[in-house]
């Protein structure tokens, strides 16, 4: 792993900084793919196995679901957003700037 990478990881065990990351790649990119592998970043730093009990979701699921090629269930995508005591909102467009 790059220092980069590590330097990324340690941050994202920060709650404050996991949320303003999730959100600036939900706000900057409209690839719904980008914010898959954002979530993966942010479990690989909490630990993937530990993450997947907490989750309750099967540890090879996780990583399947959160690859570039995701497509993870509302119901999966809902109990990872769970542990990681985040929840989805919907709001209209013109209050995303």
């Amino acid at each position: 792993m790059s220092d980069y990478r590590d330097d990324l990881l340690e941050r994202l065990r920060d709650p404050d900084y996991m949320l303003g990351y999730l959100k600036s790649v939900l706000a900057e990119d409209k690839d719904p793919g980008a914010f898959l592998l954002a979530l993966r970043d942010v479990v690989q730093a909490r630990g993937v196995t530990e993450f997947a009990q907490e989750a309750d979701l099967l540890r090879g699921h996780i990583y399947v679901m959160l690859s570039e090629r995701g497509n993870p269930t509302l119901t999966n995508l809902y109990a990872i957003l769970n542990a990681l005591d985040l929840r989805l909102t919907v709001v209209p467009k013109k209050e995303v700037a």
